[in-house]
């Protein structure tokens, strides 16, 4: 066991999730990670002025009553790549920290350098400083995604000191910092990528990026969890952290926002990864479904929402009679939990026999979907295949199942069907209440509504 610090200038901070501690532990009581502790040195700093709106700086405040605050509508930048603007909601706001991360070799710093690109051909400044590339391994990337022209200017440099002076004398329009694992500073004695040094890297990061009026955008690496690898008010400090993953099959790349305070945190970005950049997938239903088998059992379109946007996805489902003593369950892209429940619901409400049978359930796409909604394609795929039955490819289905077999309504079922419609869909099982509540039912396309799971016998 490692001993007591007896020196008031270090504290106990855990790898894992960031916890404080004055004392070493064990077990962190945060995270419940063991032997995740080390020992860090505190950084001193003094007092500086607090941060206003818009970069103005005030040695001293008094409260403000809500009559009197301007309000101002913030103007965005435009990062000349939609899907991520739709994400940030709606553009990069000046004065904004931004933190992206995801798994190595993901894309980050391609999706980065576009928008740097982009933004710099609009005619914006524009500073890409990198602590992992030499400048000569950046221009490679460049030129792989060919746009070079604007005001676009790259430093390697992992000093944050350095870089705080260089931001205040250039002041850019945007600044990209890659990656904040890799940033030091002198006043502290632990090396970089510590607790310590990525805390106080994001620190100052903020307070310049509030001072001079920067939109600064910092990459992060995640640990082997999915979270933002360094200590938790890494991800309280800045203004927005977005998650770029990949599905399971990595066919293609999903932005998440986790946190945002100029947007909402629902939207999504998609993404492929090609040999010139990341490209746009501005149909992603198209894109899930371009592999679709025609007249296969087992096999149901529905439809979720990301934020505002309706998604198509194609659900997957596979019943066998079991060799073994325990039937097996096995789910991927939904929550296994939510899989057995569903299964339990079917056998006691819709008299199926599946507790002798084996039962896979897959989304397609690596798609991994947690909404309620897509109860009804799971319940139709199972018994499209228990029956052996093909569900008609111009077939789409949604709808929450309730423990009493009961299909209940859910939540903007209009924005589905007009999805469904653009692709062509022309039959539509959904719960009936939903149809109920539509401003304006659709000429072209046949709505079905159900009350029980025991209605999609007849359907099938």
């Amino acid at each position: 066991m490692p001993k007591q610090s007896n020196s008031r200038d270090t504290v106990f901070f855990c790898t894992e999730c960031g916890y404080e501690s004055k004392k070493w532990l064990g077990q962190c009581p945060a995270c419940h990670s063991w032997n995740s502790f080390s020992e860090e040195p505190v950084v001193k700093t003094g007092s500086k002025a607090s941060v206003g709106s818009k970069g103005r700086i005030s040695e001293r405040k008094k409260p403000v009553a809500l009559k009197d605050i301007d309000a101002y509508k913030e103007e965005r930048l435009e990062t000349g790549i939609s899907e991520l603007s739709r994400v940030l909601g709606g553009g990069i706001v000046p004065g904004s920290l931004v933190l992206i991360a995801g798994d190595p070799g993901i894309g980050k710093s391609t999706l980065l350098l576009q928008m740097a690109l982009n933004t710099a051909a609009s005619g914006l400044r524009v500073l890409y400083i990198s602590g992992e590339e030499s400048l000569s391994q950046i221009k490679l990337r460049a030129d792989r995604i060919g746009r070079k022209d604007g005001a676009l200017s790259f430093l390697s440099e992992t000093d944050i000191g350095a870089i705080e002076d260089i931001l205040r004398r250039e002041r850019p329009d945007i600044c990209i910092i890659d990656s904040v694992q890799t940033m030091y500073t002198e006043e502290a004695a632990s090396a970089p990528g510590s607790v310590t040094q990525v805390r106080e890297a994001a620190q100052r990061m903020m307070v310049t990026a509030k001072e001079e009026d920067i939109a600064v955008f910092l990459v992060g690496h995640v640990t082997k969890e999915g979270t933002v690898a360094g200590p938790r008010v890494l991800e309280h400090i800045v203004d927005t952290v977005l998650y770029f993953e990949t599905g399971q099959n990595g066919a293609f790349r999903m932005l998440r926002s986790a946190k945002n305070r100029f947007g909402s945190t629902n939207e999504i970005g998609v993404f492929e990864m090609k040999a010139d950049g990341l490209r746009e997938v501005v149909n992603p239903s198209e894109l899930m479904l371009s592999d679709r088998p025609a007249n296969a059992s087992g096999a149901v379109v529905t439809c979720l929402l990301e934020g505002t946007r309706p998604i198509l996805a194609e659900v997957q489902g596979l019943v066998c009679e079991t060799s073994f003593g325990m039937a097996r369950r096995q789910a991927s892209g939904i929550d296994y939990n939510r899989l057995n429940l569903l299964l339990a619901v079917m056998e006691k409400r819709a008299g199926m026999p599946l507790g002798r049978c084996d039962a896979y359930v897959n989304v397609a796409g690596g798609m991994r979907i947690s909404e309620p909604a897509v109860d009804l394609a799971v319940v139709m795929a199972i018994m499209s295949s228990y029956k052996n039955v093909a569900v008609p490819d111009d077939t789409l289905v949604f709808g929450e199942v309730g423990l009493s077999g009961e299909v209940r309504a859910i939540r903007q079922a209009e924005e589905r069907i007009k999805e469904a419609r653009k692709l062509g869909f022309k039959r539509i099982i959904l719960p009936k209440y939903d149809i109920s509540r539509l401003s304006k039912k659709p000429e072209d396309v046949e709505l079905i509504g159900v009350r029980f799971i025991t209605e999609l016998f007849k359907l099938l």
